[in-house]
């Protein structure tokens, strides 16, 4: 029995394009970061998209709760943040290592209470560091496109009070618009066909595993796996931990060497599809997982012309949208960050440096300020067991 009320329906519909649009642009900062070609950049959007797809239906099938999956936001943030210094092929290196990484925190007991042992406030720091850039960045964008800019903050700022789910696609719909009206957008290319997967040979380079791969292991878990979890369980779910990881390593494993980044649990998205807005009776909700996996085919499908639309976007609307759709996981990061007074300094480093883009022996500030702020905190540890504080 499929038991599909429209409310189910709407809900598995509505995740998607909020998902989608809400974050798409980081993905297009990420995929300019490490030099991906337009076929690359099509292939990554594609294979991620049918990875969330077929995760999320076989995990809501299997359990009948709706456990659906998203890309890495944070993630493709901290790929983003590269700035050049990972190539493509080198950035698949790492997203394959980190799919196995995932799929042995599912698998190996040990592994998952190891990374729980590290503190949720150094974590959120080098996440806070990450993001930061992006969020700063849309202030820097002013200047050169007011006109397109202000009215896309002023949008939001409203938006978010009255929906704050579908906050991001008024801003993405606006701008869309705003930069038509004012002559900003450049030519479509013409072939708007159908999308396809492009093969890309990993590289596993040392300095791209641990400056990217670690890094994007840790937010990938600390920010979007552990979340994911706690809105289930807030909604009277409590799905298996390790087989739930296991899938997301595995689909992230087969559409890594398309170009695709980490696939993980869904955290906001999954709140539509759980929640009681979706059905009142919470057994009669995992439907819309499936909803949601049939939708991200489609859009799979027709990521070429996404592509290309944003493509002939200026940069201000890219990083505009980008940065908004940041505020609210900067602001979670910073308050966690911020939260308790023994790792409070520590994190201070963490963010900072993190925050800096500073690169040594070409390994990414993410990774450096995670080890600044975890010896920082070992230092104070061993102090105040020494009495020295």
């Amino acid at each position: 029995m499929f038991p599909l009320a429209l409310s189910t329906f709407t809900a598995g519909i509505i995740a998607p394009l909020v998902g989608y649009a809400g974050t798409v642009a980081l993905i297009f900062a990420a995929a300019q970061a490490v030099g991906a070609t337009p076929g690359q950049t099509i292939s990554w959007l594609a294979a991620i998209c049918l990875a969330k797809a077929i995760g999320s239906m076989a995990l809501t099938w299997r359990y009948r709760m709706p456990i659906i999956m998203a890309w890495s936001t944070p993630g493709a943030a901290l790929i983003a943040a590269t700035g050049g210094a990972v190539t493509m092929p080198a950035a698949v290196g790492a997203f394959v290592v980190v799919a196995l990484m995932i799929m042995a925190t599912g698998l190996i007991r040990p592994l998952g209470d190891l990374v729980g042992r590290i503190p949720a406030g150094i974590a959120s720091a080098m996440l806070a560091g990450v993001l930061f850039k992006f969020v700063a960045d849309v202030a820097l964008a002013v200047p050169g496109a007011p006109l397109l800019v202000l009215p896309l903050v002023a949008a939001f700022l409203v938006a978010r009070l009255v929906h704050p789910a579908s906050a991001m696609l008024v801003v993405v719909a606006l701008g869309v618009g705003l930069t038509y009206a004012l002559g900003l957008a450049g030519p479509l290319p013409g072939d708007l066909g159908l999308a396809r997967l492009e093969w890309i040979t990993p590289s596993f380079e040392a300095g791209a595993l641990i400056g990217l791969g670690l890094p994007l292991y840790l937010v990938t878990m600390a920010a979007q796996n552990l979340p994911g979890f706690a809105v289930l369980r807030a909604n009277g779910y409590h799905p298996p931990a390790g087989p739930v990881l296991t899938m997301t390593g595995l689909v992230s494993l087969f559409s890594a060497p398309f170009g695709a980044h980490t696939t993980n649990l869904a955290a906001i998205t999954a709140a539509i599809c759980a929640g009681p807005d979706a059905h009142p009776d919470k057994d009669k909700r995992w439907p819309g997982g499936i909803v949601y996996g049939v939708a991200f085919i489609l859009l799979a499908a027709f990521v070429g012309p996404f592509v290309a639309l944003f493509a002939a976007m200026p940069k201000a609307l890219i990083t505009t949208i980008a940065g908004l759709a940041l505020a609210g996981a900067l602001m979670g990061a910073l308050s966690i960050a911020m939260a308790e007074d023994r790792t409070r300094f520590p994190a201070i480093l963490t963010f900072a440096t993190a925050a800096s883009g500073v690169s040594v022996f070409g390994i990414g500030s993410a990774f450096w300020g995670l080890v600044i702020g975890l010896a920082a905190l070992g230092v104070e540890r061993l102090c105040r067991r020494f009495g020295i504080a």
